[in-house]
This record gives structure tokens, C-alpha cells and sequence, in this order.
């Protein structure tokens, strides 16, 4: 019998509950032994693979399970340790593998930045001049152990060598070609110990192949897979492709493999259409990622059905896979654990299980018939038009002040030049200002006192005095560290998106709803399921509070449009840039409020500007003309006197460095500290002239940086950088840290800046 088959990309490892999480900080911190971590990572592991059994997936994923990270996972397997390390060779211990991600006293981590345009982070491979090997079959271990626990052949997973040298840095791009043809051997030994023990398909993960490549590229993808098809012939090779529709439609499907994964979610259509035109092959498999992978909807059951029987009339029934967009790392594991959302949002969602459960519907309507998923198409179809005739998402009001704003081209009403003058009389702040990006520790007793209040064993009252204490506390503590620009901390803050949204109509939030970020770090993003407008004033309280403690400038804190959406569940009948400037409207708003209760210095971070750029070269334009007319948006209606300042976090911001200048932002503030010369580097070609700070050393390595050490990464900044407009800050907020190795850390920073200002020449400092 001819049959559809169901399929996994990749699932979440962090637990229904974070349970992944939990377990490796109480290791880092010493409070479980490396077997309890095995042991507790390998429950979860067969957890998960034991319940994609049970649902009926017939093509299940080993090796998707990570420790930290996957691209970190394929560096350390084929013996890529950064020199600072001192790794002598052979398999990688857990410990070192750690300390990569996460740095230690002696050595700083390795870069970190985002997976493609996602929220997800990866660990940057150095390469150095490494002489690639494989360390240990981590793949092998994966697939024995879900074959003798499980019961299962699974479906190995690795991220491809093409993709894998892309992602990477410390090597000359003329080598490329050179590292690769050393790397595939690697990856052919990995196959054949896989065959030997039993596996049938092997997934290869390529995204690379949905950005903008060449036709050299394409070619290195011949010679590569012709390569790997020749040392193992027998097993079936799943090339993966997800986030975008692939570039060289052609040539890829021509690639020597048994199977294709095509992404027909975000694709925008293109697959599709490039499937109808050119066919495909009658001898390989097409993997159709149908169930939007990064968003939590319910699919529109009856309309999947019509996409994949379309797909149908070029592929055979017998050669078709009905799957994910992409890995279900990007959405959270299951609706099943929220009891409290409202039951019209509630029944619109799905999470990676019900996700699964919609592919497995879906074969099974292709495989028997529409009849047989009537019943699941109706539900689906009820759930979805439940929310669409919601009062949240018809929000008139919000409808017709959008549209007001449609034909209006927003903008400061003074030139740079001249607000610079303006601002520093007001603020009368020294040359090399010292302030932090926002955020400060959030420590244990915090956190419980906001689960207190929110389970209401504590009054308002008591729960606001309590902020206040912490505001007042780190008010005089910043003082006494010697910043010129303080922060009130964000203390009752539990997630920079997150708390806007609560304080802003059309958002509705989880509580099981986590997804990883980086390392053990998880977010639980909003859902944006509505027209949104603001309720009330959000943040002019504490901010206000603090500003009254000191002389010295407090920054008003806020999120900024795109980061809300880029790091929010958004609403997909909708465009996006129709709800980003329903968010731009409402920040507006209150940062008129903040300036009315004089708060005349206002950071709008927006992290997350870069993340979501198209990964076609000819989309991004269009993206970041949006993005910058939200932010201005938001931002352009203040008096000169109000110094608007933004953050940006990782990524390849020397690509983006006209839209960093459009967006006409007072003061930037760059995430750098573990890419600062890259990023330097982007200055010496193009010059920048409003105020701006590269972090000066990393908060996300629980290291303490030396006065030296912070003093060199300034002194390497003003070489490109004019001293009256350079700032010295950490190059994130320091929520996650601890007390002392803030202090410690910020100490050094305010120390280095007085030295580097009593060391520079007085011509130089007034240049």
C-alpha cells in the first residue's frame, strides 16, 4: 500500500516545564553532579521520543537533542575548540564543551548570535587553524540509544558541512573550499557507523540554501553531495531546507539525495510555484513542511489538505512526507498545560505537539480519504473563526488611527547636530559616559516576591514598596559605582516583551508557553491575537520614582516596536508591519507620558531589529524601511531635549549600518563584546556620527573583566570612534547576573573609563 508519511523536523528539548533548563543551572552551579545531568537529559530525551512513538510519527529525529546548542554540538564533534581552551584532543568533555558556550575565569565564550532571522542563538564555531576530526560519533550514541530505550529507528539529524563552515568564523574565506573537502570525509565516517548500526534516513540540514547564494555555492553543493552519495550509497539522505524558499530550485532537486525538504510556509508561495513549473524527481522524496513551525496557530486544516494535494499532482503519494515547517525548537511543547488563557485564543493554538498531531491528520487525509479528518477539519475551522470574530482583534479605534498615520512620513524635528548641543547642556554629562543598558540583577528573592504577589499572598501595596526598596538601593549602589547615567533596574519587569504586552490591549500570555533563547535561557513569548492599544501608563511610576532619588539622569526603559513583534507570537491574519506600527502608536503614547513627567532620557531597545530580516538580499530593503519607520514612529514626536537612545543585541550589524543611522536614535548602544573588532572594523569603512556604545565587556559569561582588559576594548573602539560621542556600557543588561560580579564588573568599567579619560590627550577627547 501506497503511503504518506508523517515526519519531525527537530522537537523542543527543554521540557514541558523546563525541565532541560533547571537541570543544567543546578550543575553549573555545582548542585548536581555530571551523571544526575546525564541522567536527567537522557529521561528527557527518551520522553520525548517515546510520545512521537506513541502519536504515530513514522519518521522520528535523534540527535536533535542538545546540551546547549546544535552548531555548538557539530563544531565540538568534529574537534573545534578555540585554542584558549587548551583542549588536547579526542572527545570533548562536558566541561569544556560548557565553558565554550559560556566562557570561564581564564577565557571568554565564543560569539553568540542568531539563527538565521529567529530568536534562537548559536555559538559562532571558531576554526582558527584547527585540523578538523571527529572526536565521537554523537550521532551514534543518539540513534543506539533511542533503537535499544525506544524501541525506534530514528531519524538522525545534523547540521549540514556547507552550512555548518557559512555559520562559522577564524579561517580565510579562500580556504573554504579547502576546510570542506577535509570535513566531508568526517561526515562520511559519521554515515557509514550510522548505516552499520541500522539507519535508513539521515537528515542533513542545509538552511544556507534558502539565503541568497551563488552559482559557486550551488556547485560546492554538487561536488559536496556527489562526495557523501558515493561513500555511502545505501542510505537515505534527507536534504533539509527550511525559513525561506530555496534559492536554485533546479540544481537542488538535481542534488544526489534520496529526499528534499521544502519549506511551504514561509516560502511566501515560491516553492510551490517553482514544484508546479519545474516537476520533480520521480526517484527522490519531497519532505513538505506544511505546519508553520514558528508560529503557535492552528493550521487551516482544509486548506493544508488543498496545498498538499496540489503538491500531489507532481509527486507520488508513495514519495511524499507531511511535516513541519522547520524544527519545533521555535514554538513551545504543548497547548494541554494552559488552563488559564482565554478559551477563544486557547482553541486557535498549537504547539509543537499539536503541531505534530495536525501532520499526522493530514497523512492521514491524503493516505484515506477527506472523510476521515472531517471531524478534525471542522474543529480546526471553529477554533480559528471563534477568534477571527473576537471582539480583540475588531478593535474600531485602533483601525482608524492606524489609518491616519498611513500617508505620514515621521521624523525628528531638529537635525542631530544640533539636538547634540541641546542635550548635553541639559545633561552636562563628562566625555565617555558610563551607564548600563537596563536591566539589573534580578536575584532570587526578587523573583519570589513577584510569583507572591501574582499568586496574591502579597497586596500591592506590599509588592510595590518592596520595588521601591530595590530601586532605591541600586539608585545609591550605581552612585556609589560611579555611572553618570543610571537605570532603575526593571525590578518588576519579568521579561522586557512580556511586561509591555500585559499592559497592553490585543496580547494574551501562557504559562507553560517557553521556548530557549540561548543556552538554558528560555522566554515565554506573548501572543499578539488582537488590535493592539494602550491601556494606561506603563513604566512613567518607577521610572519616576527613581529620577526623584537623584541628581543624575535615569533612563526611561521601554521595548521597542519591532522587538515586541520580532519576539511575540503574532497574529498571521494580519501583516506584520501593520501590527508593528499598532505597537509603535501605543509606545508613542507613553513616551509622550514619560516626557510630561520629566523623563527627558528614553532608551528603546530594540534588540531584536536585525532578527527579523528576510534571508533573500532582495526582501531586506523593504523589511528595514518598515523597521525604521516604526521606530520613528514611536520615537520622532519628543522635544529636543529628550535624548531618545536604543540597544541593538548580535548580529551582522555592519550590514545594516545605514538603516542603524536612519532609525536617528540619540545615543546606540551595541552588543559587541564577543565580536568587538569585527564590529569595529565596520567603522573604519563608514563613519558614524551620532552618540554610540560598543559593550566593552560580555554579561552573558558569569567572568569578571579586568580594568585592562575593558581598557583595551574602549581604546580599540576610539580608533574609529569620535571620544565625544562614544559611550561605555556593558553590551547587555544585567538581569541574569549576580550582585557582586555586577559590581565588581561595573566598577572596572567606570574605573577603565576614568583612566582612559585622564590618559587621552585634551585634543583628542574634544575632537
Amino acid at each position: 500500500m501506497t503511503k504518506v508519511l508523517s515526519s519531525t523536523i527537530g522537537y523542543p528539548r527543554i521540557g514541558v516545564k523546563r525541565e532541560w533548563k533547571k537541570a543544567l543551572e543546578q550543575f553549573w552551579a555545582g548542585k548536581i553532579t555530571k551523571s544526575s545531568l546525564s541522567t536527567e537529559m537522557e529521561h528527557l530525551r527518551l520522553h520525548d521520543l517515546q510520545k512521537q512513538k506513541e502519536m504515530g510519527i513514522d519518521l522520528i529525529p535523534v540527535g536533535d537533542f542538545s546540551f546547549y546548542d546544535h552548531v555548538l554540538d557539530t563544531a565540538v564533534m568534529f574537534g573545534f575548540v578555540p585554542k584558549r581552551f587548551q583542549h588536547k584532543g579526542g572527545e570533548v568533555p562536558i566541561e569544556t564543551y560548557f565553558d565554550i558556550a559560556r566562557g570561564n575565569k581564564e577565557s571568554v565564550a565564543s560569539e553568540m548570535t542568531k539563527w538565521f532571522n529567529t530568536n534562537y542563538h548559536y555559538i559562532v564555531p571558531e576554526l582558527e587553524s584547527s585540523e578538523p576530526t571527529l572526536t565521537e560519533n554523537r550521532l551514534l550514541h543518539s540513534f543506539l540509544e533511542a533503537k535499544d530505550k525506544v524501541g525506534i529507528v530514528g531519524k538522525p539529524v545534523i547540521l549540514g558541512p556547507i552550512t555548518f563552515l557559512k555559520l562559522s568564523k577564524g579561517y580565510d574565506k579562500k580556504d573554504f573550499h579547502k576546510l570542506l573537502q577535509k570535513l566531508i570525509p568526517l561526515y562520511i565516517n559519521v554515515f557509514k557507523e550510522l548505516e552499520n548500526a541500522g539507519a535508513e534516513w539521515i537528515q542533513i540540514d542545509e538552511p544556507i540554501l534558502t539565503t541568497s547564494i551563488s552559482e559557486e555555492e550551488i556547485n560546492l553543493f554538487k561536488e559536496t553531495y556527489k562526495s557523501i552519495q558515493k561513500g555511502v550509497p545505501s542510505i537515505k539522505i534527507l536534504l533539509q531546507t527550511y525559513f525561506e524558499a530555496v534559492e536554485h530550485y533546479t540544481e537542488i532537486i538535481s542534488l544526489p539525495v534520496a529526499g528534499i525538504g521544502l519549506d511551504f510556509v514561509h516560502d511566501q508561495g515560491a516553492n510551490l510555484e517553482s514544484l508546479k513549473k519545474y516537476g520533480f524527481p520521480e526517484d527522490k522524496f519531497l519532505a513538505a513542511g506544511i505546519i508553520n513551525g514558528r508560529n503557535i496557530w492552528r493550521s487551516d486544516l482544509d486548506g493544508k489538505l488543498t496545498q498538499l494535494e496540489r503538491i500531489l499532482s507532481v509527486v507520488e503519494k508513495d514519495r511524499l512526507i507531511v511535516q513541519p515547517s522547520c524544527s519545533l525548537l521555535h514554538v513551545p511543547v504543548t497547548v494541554t498545560t494552559e488552563k488559564e488563557i482565554d478559551a477563544a485564543v486557547k482553541n486557535a493554538l498549537a504547539f509543537a505537539d499539536e503541531k505534530l498531531e495536525e501532520a499526522i491528520v493530514l497523512a492521514e487525509g491524503l493516505n484515506n480519504g477527506k472523510k476521515a479528518i472531517e471531524a478534525k477539519i471542522k474543529e480546526s475551522a471553529r477554533g480559528i473563526e471563534i477568534l477571527w470574530q473576537s471582539p480583540g482583534r475588531n478593535q474600531k479605534k485602533v483601525q482608524e488611527e492606524l489609518k491616519r498615520w498611513d500617508e505620514v512620513e515621521p521624523k525628528r524635528k531638529t537635525h542631530y547636530s544640533i539636538r547634540q548641543q541641546i542635550q548635553q547642556d541639559v545633561f552636562k554629562l563628562p566625555l565617555l559616559p558610563t551607564t548600563t543598558i537596563g536591566s539589573l540583577p534580578q536575584t532570587k528573592l526578587i523573583r519570589q516576591a513577584r510569583l507572591k504577589w501574582r499568586r496574591g499572598e502579597w497586596s500591592n501595596g506590599q509588592y510595590e514598596k518592596f520595588i521601591e526598596e530595590n530601586i532605591s538601593y541600586w539608585i545609591e549602589h550605581q552612585e556609589g559605582i560611579g555611572l553618570d547615567v543610571l537605570v532603575h533596574g526593571e525590578f518588576e519587569r519579568n521579561d522586557m516583551v512580556e511586561y509591555f504586552g500585559e499592559k497592553l490591549d490585543g496580547f494574551a500570555f501562557t504559562k507553560y508557553g517557553w521556548v530557549q533563547s540561548y543556552g538554558s535561557r528560555c522566554v515565554k513569548p506573548p501572543i499578539i491575537y488582537g488590535d493592539i492599544s494602550l491601556k494606561g501608563s506603563m513604566t512613567v511610576k518607577e521610572i519616576s520614582y527613581a529620577q526623584s532619588l537623584t541628581k543624575k539622569p535615569v533612563k526611561g526603559m521601554l521595548t521597542g516596536p519591532i522587538t515586541i513583534l520580532n519576539w511575540s507570537f503574532v497574529r498571521d491574519d494580519i501583516s506584520r508591519f501593520e501590527v508593528t506600527k499598532q505597537i509603535a502608536l501605543a509606545l508613542k503614547k507613553e513616551i509622550k507620558f514619560l516626557e510630561e513627567n520629566r523623563i527627558h532620557m528614553i532608551q528603546v531597545d530594540e534588540p531584536a531589529l536585525r532578527e527579523g530580516l528576510p534571508l533573500k538580499v532582495e526582501k531586506q530593503k523593504e523589511y528595514l524601511k518598515e523597521a525604521v519607520h516604526a521606530f520613528k514612529l514611536a520615537t520622532s514626536s519628543v522635544q529636543d531635549n529628550t535624548q531618545i537612545h536604543t540597544h541593538m543585541c548580535y548580529s551582522d550589524f555592519e550590514k545594516i549600518m545605514d538603516t542603524i543611522d536612519q532609525l536617528d536614535a540619540d545615543v546606540i548602544s551595541i552588543e559587541a563584546a564577543r565580536s568587538h573588532g569585527e564590529l569595529i572594523s565596520a567603522f573604519e569603512e563608514k563613519a558614524y556620527e551620532k552618540g554610540i556604545g560598543l559593550g566593552v565587556y560580555d554579561i552573558h559569561s558569569p567572568r569578571v573583566p579586568g580594568v585592562e582588559e575593558i581598557k583595551t576594548n574602549i581604546q580599540r573602539a576610539l580608533h574609529v570612534l569620535q571620544p565625544k560621542i562614544f559611550w561605555i556600557n556593558p553590551d547587555c543588561g544585567l538581569k541574569t547576573r549576580g550582585i557582586e560580579e555586577t559590581t565588581n564588573a561595573l566598577k572596572n568599567m567606570v574605573e577603565a573609563a576614568r583612566q582612559i579619560r585622564k590618559e587621552t590627550p585634551s585634543e583628542a577627547l574634544v575632537k
